[in-house]
């Protein structure tokens, strides 16, 4: 046999193997089940599929190119060519393969009815927030995808984000909802800030306005804060939205050692944890005076005394102490350029997140309010921040309002509207 014919058989064999594989890609209930398909909304599964399904035609015409180009190679040199655009179609094919299983196992993870339809409700609870600030400035309003996986911290993956295989634009905001925190998913919501953040600019904004506003006192600290704008945005958001209960939240995730809590690495978006949370208690305070959270942030604070801090980082951490309701403040109230010259309280008020108005929407609730879906949708997010607050001030088993219980009805109502 010539060498020629032995290199055809086999790069023949290989372009076969990589055709197959590429026609087995497109059968999206080998990634995950129509079980578990048929749990999401129909507009964000028609959105997904017809993108993953793009991402595999494309792979396809590039086989059929492959395929041509097979049947009319002549010689070595056509032969060698095209075994090196095989290997290189092979790694644009696992990149692909990186997208489906992704997005396969986010979609598997409604295994149950119940998890599903708790899922279900988390996707709609973080579109609505979104929708409660982009749509007054005129920005359309990404889908949201929530999947439940293991660990202390949500993530998101947001919409428009070009995927692991270079081309595909992420067609979904996709939420990282931890296991722990999915009786009361106020981190939800910290996810959906980002997705915010990415359509409208806000973080940099918030950036530009710290490193002018605070470098009257001293240039280095306002760097600093503005290094952490993508994260503090992301804070804020979720707490105009549910109050303190996502304060108690955030708490529980970065609570830690001395070395944990104290820890600063430059470059790292995330806030230095000691003052990440008494930023957190510092937002109640501007927006609601005294509550809850003034006992909270003495027990962080006896817990984490400064004393215990890295000596080079005390003096930091005083300033930023001293300067933290002024940060505060232009967090909440500093009209920006991302909002239309708004500030965010004048898109979302948090004081109806406040403990009168949770109050007196618990007064109201009841089970004929509870299977109303269209009231649960009105007033999702303000029974998680119900719910929310009530866990945070220890009295969350004596709530009628149970997070569990109206997040299923919630989902389960959304199901049924579909």
């Amino acid at each position: 046999m010539r060498e020629a014919d032995a290199v055809r058989i086999q790069v023949g064999r290989q372009v076969a193997h990589w055709r197959a594989a590429s026609d087995a890609l497109a059968d999206l209930d080998t990634f995950a089940s129509p079980s578990a398909w048929a749990e999401l909304e129909r507009q964000l599964d028609t959105r997904i599929r017809s993108s993953l399904e793009a991402a595999v035609a494309r792979l396809r015409r590039e086989m059929a190119v492959l395929d041509a180009r097979l049947a009319a190679a002549e010689g070595e040199r056509e032969l060698e060519t095209l075994r090196r655009d095989v290997v290189a179609f092979r790694k644009r094919f696992l990149l692909v393969e990186d997208v489906l299983e992704f997005y396969g196992d986010a979609v598997n993870s409604r295994t149950t009815p119940k998890l599903a339809a708790e899922l279900r409700a988390c996707d709609e609870l973080a579109r609505l927030a979104l929708e409660s600030v982009l749509s007054p400035i005129g920005l359309p309003v990404p889908p949201v995808l929530c999947f439940v996986h293991k660990g202390l911290g949500a993530s998101i993956l947001r919409a428009s984000q070009r995927l692991w295989d270079g081309v595909t634009l992420n067609p979904a905001a996709v939420v990282k909802v931890t296991r722990h925190n999915l009786c009361h998913p106020t981190a939800v919501l910290h996810e959906a800030g980002h997705q915010a953040a990415a359509e409208t600019g806000w973080a940099e904004e918030l950036a530009g306005v710290f490193e002018h506003r605070l470098s009257e006192l001293s240039r280095d600290l306002a760097a600093v804060w503005a290094s952490w704008t993508t994260e503090i945005v992301a804070d804020v958001f979720a707490f105009v939205h549910s109050g303190y209960g996502s304060v108690a939240g955030l708490h529980d995730v970065v609570a830690g050692d001395q070395q944990a809590v104290f820890r600063f690495a430059p470059g790292d978006p995330h806030p230095i944890a000691y003052l990440r949370v008494l930023l957190g208690t510092e937002l109640c305070t501007r927006s609601f005076g005294m509550g809850p959270w003034d006992e909270l942030a003495r027990a962080w604070t006896v817990a984490h005394p400064l004393a215990d801090a890295p000596p080079a980082l005390r003096s930091f951490l005083r300033a930023s102490l001293d300067r933290l309701p002024h940060i505060a403040e232009l967090c909440l109230r500093t009209p920006l350029r991302a909002f239309r010259g708004r500030a965010i309280v004048d898109l979302v008020d948090p004081r109806r997140v406040s403990p009168a108005e949770l109050a007196a929407l618990e007064r109201r609730v009841g089970p004929v309010t509870l299977a109303s879906p269209h009231w649960l949708r009105t007033e999702g997010i303000r029974l998680l921040a119900l719910s929310s607050y009530r866990a945070a001030e220890a009295r969350g088993k004596g709530s009628e309002v149970r997070c569990d219980a109206w997040l299923t009805q919630l989902g389960g109502g959304l199901r049924a509207a579909a």
